[in-house]
């Protein structure tokens, strides 16, 4: 049976709107050990593009604000648990493709789950819907994964309210994110990593790109886009114009220290899981405590850099320092 996400936002979401990145729920931390570490995912990539999996810890330097951190932890990621989000656009124009997104995701995950790493799906159109909660099952997530269907037009799946002229629920991207990270990734551990497919639109979110971003960032996910699209659904043009599409997904996945894969003639979708589980398996974590040890809320700029001027890693931007009392939520 289909499980009604409780994220579907109808009224709980409603009630904090005013100001989301105040409410206790929403901070969570980014430190998840006893002693005060922030812990940061980073891939290299040489000036061609391919990954780098040999450095060690003098290869890099990390900068908080601007001061550099002494790094205390440093390891080359390919053991560590990952849990991983994968969010689908199953909005209308997205029908042509939900069987090839199936298969391919299918693939994807019995590539990357490992034995100590989870995986949830949630299908996005009118509403959020969770498909499969964590498992480490290929079997169980490919059953979820056939339970896609396309949801469009006025209804949806949850109670939320009638879309109106003004404000149209067809493609509830912001929100998906925003529940992913907030509702499911925020109080796991270890690596989490949210995939969403999607052609970048979103039409009738209840909270905006920014929200949705924050709580990525306050969950330590990392966002990784698969933009997707039909040309046929928009006339034949596809969509990566305007309001949406590319620019939306880079705004949600770069400052995380996500990528914006795009699927094309010459990239199938296939061939765009692989590059993304290579990813995942050649990261490296760094950990260290900061030298503010405030616990102001205040947003935190990071920086990577590396003694090989001709590499370059790709990790997020910045983490909250979330008060302690915060923890506790």
């Amino acid at each position: 049976m289909r499980n009604l996400l409780i994220l579907t936002l109808g009224g709980a979401l409603l009630a904090q709107t005013p100001a989301p990145q105040q409410e206790p729920q929403d901070d969570s931390t980014i430190i998840r050990t006893e002693v005060d570490v922030v812990n940061i995912l980073a891939s290299v990539r040489d000036k061609h593009g391919a990954l780098i999996a040999n450095l060690e810890a003098k290869d890099f330097a990390v900068f908080e604000d601007g001061k550099q951190q002494p790094i205390k932890y440093f390891t080359r990621e390919t053991d560590l648990p990952l849990t991983i989000g994968l969010l689908v656009d199953v909005s209308g124009s997205q029908r042509n493709l939900i069987g090839v997104e199936r298969s391919a995701a299918t693939q994807f995950f019995s590539q990357v789950l490992r034995k100590k790493d989870e995986a949830f799906l949630i299908d996005f159109g009118e509403e959020s819907e969770l498909l499969q909660d964590y498992t480490n099952s290929v079997r169980l997530l490919t059953e979820g994964l056939n339970q896609l269907r396309v949801s469009s037009g006025v209804g949806g799946f949850g109670p939320g309210p009638v879309p109106t002229v003004g404000q149209p629920r067809g493609t509830v991207l912001y929100e998906a994110i925003y529940l992913a990270a907030g509702e499911k990734l925020r109080t796991e551990v270890g690596r989490k990593v949210i995939v969403v497919i999607t052609d970048g639109v979103d039409e009738g979110s209840r909270v905006p790109l920014k929200d949705a971003l924050e709580a990525a960032q306050k969950a330590d996910a990392v966002v990784y886009s698969v933009e997707y699209s039909d040309p046929s659904a928009y006339g034949g043009w596809g969509f990566s114009m305007g309001a949406g599409g590319d620019s939306a997904l880079h705004q949600l996945s770069d400052p995380t220290g996500g990528r914006v894969y795009r699927v094309g003639r010459g990239k199938p979708l296939d061939a765009v899981f692989k590059e993304l589980s290579d990813e995942m398996r050649s990261q490296y974590s760094i950990g260290y405590t900061p030298l503010n040890p405030a616990k102001d809320g205040s947003y935190r700029k990071l920086e990577i850099r590396l003694a090989n001027k001709d590499l370059k890693a790709q990790a997020r931007k910045g983490y909250y320092a979330i008060k302690p009392e915060a923890r506790t939520q």
